[in-house]
């Protein structure tokens, strides 16, 4: 019965670690399926549309959108919050994939990783450089809470974040309108409308 015992916590070990992704091969893998869609003969809606999903399966756009309101975060209630997140979704996967679907085929390669702790890893990578434009460091912060499922939850590009540039967007509206939740809403929604 020990030995039953024993194979069995074994084999559940084994399994488990079989699932789990590296950051690196997660992100490495992220980029590739992002190429393969830009590459694509599909009109920019179609590619805007694909490019969205890769967005939701492996952008941590809850945790994303929470850290982007900062402070500002206490002072809601449930479903100012409820709606803060539908509206903070849809602005960021607009302006993901808006962005994303200009470049052509861009081929980015991951270059190593450097653990911080058991929650976060910093991917390091390049977009390699064409005759239109140079080479670009991006380093790509990955949640590994859970080893299973990694998220991006930020990237660096030439040691500039974005989620740090758009919490301090964020912050300048709220405090150019008196804190006003109202305010962020309306720019959001805007943003989603155009």
């Amino acid at each position: 019965m020990k030995k039953i015992f024993i194979i069995l916590f074994l084999l559940n070990i084994i399994s488990l670690n079989a699932f789990s992704i590296e950051p690196d091969v997660f992100v490495q893998s992220t980029v590739n399926r992002a190429s393969q869609i830009l590459s694509k003969d599909i009109s920019k809606d179609e590619k805007i549309n694909q490019l969205k999903l890769i967005a939701k399966d492996t952008v941590d756009i809850r945790g994303v959108g929470y850290y982007s309101l900062g402070s500002a975060r206490k002072n809601l209630d449930n479903n100012q919050k409820k709606e803060y997140l539908i509206l903070f979704e849809n602005y960021f996967l607009k302006s993901f994939s808006s962005r994303l679907s200009e470049y052509t085929n861009p081929k980015i390669e991951v270059q190593g990783k450097n653990v911080l702790n058991e929650n976060y890893t910093i991917v390091n990578s390049i977009l390699i450089a064409t005759s239109e434009r140079p080479e670009v460091k991006i380093d790509w912060r990955v949640y590994t809470k859970n080893p299973d499922t990694p998220l991006i939850r930020d990237l660096i590009i030439e040691g500039l974040s974005l989620a740090r540039t758009q919490k301090e967007e964020f912050a300048s509206i709220l405090n150019s309108n008196e804190g006003d939740i109202n305010a962020l809403f309306k720019t959001l929604k805007e943003f989603s409308k155009k």
